[in-house]
């Protein structure tokens, strides 16, 4: 037991100070034969009263139970008025300030249970899946991590009232060190999930991190220890996992998407995999390995609708019945396929029918808001057909999703080109390319507007660049070359004999060189040729001066009506 030397009163050994008078507590019985005395060695102001009774529960309700937490014991005498003395005052000073400073602790007590109790049971509303770091010590495996995080990506963007950032914010930062309040603050994301991947044969070890990312505390750690043979479960055990410890609220139909599988087959999955690894390189030697692993795909299971999806969008332009039948194929097996309602989208697109790619397009973002490309596909029609203030928010839309995808800015500026605002396309353009160095459309395009301002020597310079990033060194050099011997006719002579690499495959394109030539049929001839083969580039006759020479001819007429507004 512990005692006050001045009142007398007996507290359990859990007290510091008496409740009465402040006085710091001595342990031992207090004693009823001496008169208690202050800590100061002033005798007590006796006769006084204290009446105090236990708080409320709900003010200890997070202190402990009953049998754990401190008593507060109630003592009681008669109620006397003592004469003002100063050691008194002093007394009830240090009385007032010891009960504040339990009302004090009790308060951030039951704040404490808010924040941390309550507070830690509130959904998470928004994340960034940071690149999985591929750590078997074989870069061969590196699809395998990073497919694995745009396919738990894809999933937990379907998510209501979860803001999941998009591939190409997270892989900005994969192989740098960067801490998780960083990059939680540049992202404006809640929480970070970091992983690491370890294949050993047929064994693979998957580690996850949940990091808060203002405070840096680890939220939820875990270990799946699976054969590569259980990786399509892994996948939706995974993202079941993560949904869970973000606390996100789900509907029925919600835990029906978080549980689907696109294939029972593995090799038909990791295939898969492979490929997406591929198709984000987006251009060159290495986005064309894509379509091999694709077709692999559908070979091992030829109802996996996600695999005829990807070649749909690998095709593209390059074979569009072919992209077309892809692409009906896996809406055929799974009409809830957003990346299939916009690939068939771009297809109507193609054709010039533009109710029905508006209706696709609509689609695809109503099944998955996160679709960059729905909405950078809208906005190509909305440019198409001149309405160019809508088309730049579409694209401004799909670049807030997809940052660092530098082919929606290269369409983006296409749009300050038919405004008008050839100078300003130009220097966004140089800016995007800052972001990615490596996109050689970016290149070409800033070539073709050079060529539109007159100045040639920029615009072989750019148009070289773009041969280079294509893996032409060659032609690169006799562009060069030619143009230095030549001038600007013989450079787009030279241009016009080089494989169509260099101009993209765009007939339009290649009907402004023929035309700035002064060969006005065989513009005709490649223009109708471009609009039959569905080229995107064909609504930029409205603008390009190469074709002035053309605009009387009713055949250069009927071409610009496809570009009527429908309606």
């Amino acid at each position: 037991m512990k005692r006050c030397p001045q009142c007398g009163r007996e507290y359990d050994t859990s007290m510091m100070f008496c409740l009465d008078d402040g006085g710091e507590l001595l342990f031992g019985p207090a004693s009823g034969s001496e008169p208690p005395a202050s800590a100061a060695g002033f005798p007590s102001d006796e006769p006084q009263t204290a009446i105090l009774s236990e708080p409320p529960a709900s003010e200890l309700s997070n202190q402990g139970d009953a049998e754990t937490r401190p008593q507060i014991h109630t003592t009681a005498k008669t109620a006397v008025i003592p004469d003002f003395h100063p050691h008194t005052a002093s007394r009830k000073s240090t009385l007032i300030a010891g009960v504040l400073g339990i009302i004090f602790i009790s308060a951030l007590g039951i704040g404490s249970y808010l924040y941390y109790g309550r507070g830690s049971a509130k959904q998470i509303d928004s994340i960034a899946v940071m690149p999985f770091v591929n750590d078997s010590g074989n870069a061969d495996v590196e699809y395998l991590s990073d497919g694995m995080t745009e396919t738990l990506i894809r999933t937990l963007s379907q998510m209501p009232n979860l803001n999941v950032k998009a591939r190409s914010s997270v892989f900005r930062y994969k192989g740098k060190n960067a801490d998780a309040k960083t990059i939680g603050k540049e992202l404006d994301v809640q929480a970070i999930l970091n992983g690491r991947v370890v294949q050993r044969g047929e064994q693979l070890i998957l580690n996850l991190e949940l990091i808060d990312s203002l405070t840096e505390n680890v939220i939820w750690t875990d270990e799946y220890n699976r054969k590569q043979s259980d990786l399509v479960t892994l996948q939706n055990e995974v993202a079941r996992d993560v949904s869970t410890k973000l606390r996100l609220k789900l509907s029925g139909a919600d835990q029906q998407k978080l549980a689907k599988v696109y294939t029972n087959d593995p090799e038909a999955y990791r295939l898969y995999l492979q490929a997406r690894f591929y198709l984000n390189k987006r251009v060159g030697k290495l986005f064309d390995r894509a379509e091999g692993y694709l077709q692999q795909s559908i070979d091992k299971d030829p109802n996996f609708a996600l695999g005829y999806a990807g070649l749909a969008e690998f095709v593209g332009q390059r074979d569009r019945p072919r992209a077309k039948e892809y692409a009906l194929r896996a809406l055929a097996l799974d009409d809830q396929l957003s990346e299939a309602h916009a690939s068939l989208g771009y297809q109507y697109l193609l054709d010039y029918s533009w109710a029905e790619s508006e209706q696709k397009f609509r689609r695809a973002i109503e099944l998955d808001p996160n679709n960059h490309q729905a909405y950078q596909l809208s906005g190509s029609r909305l440019l198409m057909l001149g309405r160019y203030e809508e088309a730049l928010a579409a694209y401004d839309h799909a670049i807030q999703i997809e940052p660092t995808l530098v082919d929606i800015r290269n369409n983006r500026a296409a749009v300050l080109v038919a405004s008008g605002k050839i100078d300003e396309a130009i220097e966004y353009l140089k800016q995007s390319s800052e972001i990615d160095p490596s996109f050689a459309w970016t290149h070409s395009h800033i070539s073709f507007l050079y060529r539109m301002k007159g100045d040639h020597a920029n615009s072989v310079a750019e148009r070289a660049r773009a041969a280079e990033l294509l893996d032409q060194p060659e032609n690169a050099k006799r562009l060069r070359d030619t143009f230095a011997e030549s001038g600007w006719t013989g450079y787009l002579r030279e241009l016009l004999g080089q494989n169509w690499g260099v101009l993209g495959r765009s007939g339009t394109r290649v009907a402004s060189f023929q035309a700035e030539l002064g060969d006005k049929e065989q513009a005709i001839a490649s223009l109708n040729m471009a609009a039959g083969n569905g080229d995107w580039w064909l609504f930029s006759i409205k603008y390009d001066p190469a074709f002035d020479a053309l605009r009387d001819d009713p055949r250069f007429m009927t071409l610009l009506k496809k570009f009527d507004w429908p309606g």
